[in-house]
């Protein structure tokens, strides 16, 4: 699942370890939660890191929920849930990785 380069225009807040949002690894890369959605560092700037696609996660029996023991991001209108390096997000009574 590869994003499409969209750049977050005037973003000057620094993304990195310890920056203060939660860093999510993500195929070759980190992604950083900021605002509701997910930013990537990329070649001096930073982009948009959003699914380019729906995803199933097959097989996922674990709900995600509060108290789940998984860090709850907002992303949008809904809750992704990190969990084994990457994001879970439920969608249509099954659980989509982002």
């Amino acid at each position: 699942m590869t994003a499409a380069h969209a750049r977050h225009p005037d973003h000057t807040h620094q993304h990195s370890e310890g920056c203060g949002h939660v860093a999510v690894p993500h195929e070759d890369h980190v992604d950083y939660a900021h605002d509701g959605h997910f930013h990537r560092v990329h070649d001096g700037h930073v982009d948009e890191c959003e699914p380019s696609g729906h995803t199933v996660h097959g097989d996922h029996a674990h709900q995600h929920g509060d108290g789940c023991g998984h860090v709850a991001v907002p992303h949008g209108d809904h809750v992704d849930y990190v969990h084994d390096g990457h994001r879970h997000a439920g969608h249509d009574g099954h659980w989509d990785d982002h």
